[in-house]
Order: C-alpha cells, then sequence, then structure tokens
C-alpha cells in the first residue's frame, strides 16, 4: 500500500501545465478525455511510477469548482493510494460509518473514493491495480512520458485544526496505525506517507503540501526562480501547493 498519484485542482490548467512541465522537466503529459464525463479536463505527469493529476473544472456545479470558490484559489484535491486486495478493502469499509462518493470496478482497475467530510483534507482514493505496477488512469505508454528532473512522490500532507483527529479517521480509512512518535502525526505507507499538520492559513483542512524524490534539486530550482514562484529553502509553491524537493 503506497501513494501512487496526487491530484491537484487548478482554475487555469493551461498556466498549471507550462509552470509543472518546466519544473519537472516532462515534456510529454497524458490527459484523459473521460474526464468530461465528470464536467473537468486533466492532465497527468508521469514521476517515475507515480503520477502527478491536476484536474480543472469546464462546467458549473462540479466538486472541483466548488472546491476551488470554498479555498479561494488552487491546491490539494486528491491523495491515491493503491491497495494490494481491493475486495477485501472495500468489505471493510462498508463496516465504518465513511461514505463512499465514487467506485468503479473492472477486472484490471479499481478505485473508491471517500468523503472528504469523512475523511478532511483531501479526497482519499483506495485503488487497485492488475498487474499492480500498472496504472490505466495516466493512460498506455505513461513509462515513455517520465519526467526528468524528478523520480517519485514519497508523502502527502494534511493541514487542519486538529491534526491528532484527522489522523485518526485517515488510519482507519486505510487500515494503518498512526505514528505520533515524531514531530507531527504520520500514516506510514510503503515507500510514501501521509503527515498531518496544523492549518496556518484561512483555506482549512487541504492537501498543503507533497514530498517529491528529485534527480536535480538545482535544476528544478532555478527553474522556479526563472518562472518567479515563492520559494522556502528546498520547497516550491505551484498550483497552490507546497512542492518539498528531496
Amino acid at each position: 500500500m503506497r501513494i501512487r498519484q496526487i491530484a491537484l485542482v487548478a482554475r487555469e490548467i493551461e498556466q498549471v501545465k507550462s509552470t509543472l512541465s518546466s519544473l519537472l522537466g516532462a515534456e510529454q503529459i497524458f490527459a484523459d478525455p473521460k474526464m468530461v464525463i465528470f464536467g473537468c479536463q486533466n492532465i497527468i505527469f508521469t514521476i517515475g511510477d507515480t503520477f502527478l493529476e491536476v484536474v480543472s473544472p469546464i462546467k458549473h456545479g462540479t466538486t472541483a469548482g466548488r472546491l476551488l470558490d470554498r479555498r479561494g484559489g488552487d491546491g490539494g484535491y486528491m491523495v491515491i493510494v493503491q491497495v494490494n486486495d481491493f475486495k477485501t478493502e472495500k468489505n471493510r469499509l462498508t463496516e465504518t460509518d465513511f461514505r463512499i462518493i465514487w467506485e468503479t470496478e473492472s477486472e484490471r482497475a479499481a478505485a473508491i473514493h471517500l468523503h472528504p467530510k469523512d475523511v478532511p483534507g483531501a479526497i482519499a482514493s483506495l485503488d487497485w491495480m492488475v498487474p499492480p505496477d500498472e496504472w490505466y488512469w495516466a493512460g498506455e505508454g505513461w513509462d515513455k512520458r517520465k519526467a526528468r528532473y524528478a523520480q517519485s512522490i514519497t508523502a502527502a500532507e494534511i493541514q487542519s485544526d486538529d491534526p491528532d483527529g484527522v489522523a485518526k479517521l485517515w488510519g482507519i480509512a486505510y487500515n494503518r496505525p498512526i505514528d505520533y512518535s515524531k514531530e507531527v502525526p504520520r500514516l506510514p505507507l510503503e515507500s510514501s506517507e501521509v503527515r498531518f499538520v496544523k492549518a496556518e492559513d484561512n483555506r482549512g483542512p487541504s492537501l498543503s503540501a507533497i514530498d517529491i524524490e528529485v534527480i536535480d534539486k538545482n535544476v528544478i530550482l532555478d527553474q522556479a526562480e526563472r518562472l518567479g514562484l515563492p520559494k522556502k529553502g528546498n520547497s516550491v509553491i505551484a498550483c497552490g501547493i507546497n512542492l518539498n524537493l528531496i
């Protein structure tokens, strides 16, 4: 069980596409035409064998559009965790009070999205693939579109007014114990984690940062400087969240 994809939400997708393409060194990007069913468009960047998606509404009344309005701009949207046994996870979740807001299942892929009011901060998704090293959401040939400057998404950071309480809910959602031994609560996963921090802005519970293991940190920081993006140490702000360069 590990983080396989992070989704962000943006008002102007072309601007974010240009920014992230430059930062990550990604010339080839997948766009899923089926997203129109949800009143949205998207782009997906391949980062090693993990993925960074940006979703943008093209119609009124979408979940993505309401989130942009409520949070006052671009930001985090979904944390997508790949699980080993989808049926077991689905059966387990039916025994909880968590509401499933969307699901799909086929012979080769499946996913469940949990209500963000039940698991605050982002839409928590449990996804499954056959074979496990595939990722059909990113389109055919995703392994030929890898970013040149980054190689893996290794963490997501959820902010709220109650990090301990929110961490407990995420632990139940993914059936994993929370590690309270560090400065902030953490949900340990395979080669990745979800951290829970105190909110320091007025945007409410949200996905506020991700960690990206990079190939060339200096190139990314130089690109951020050229683009005029805010920076703090080894972090760059883009699409309303902190990109922590590891």
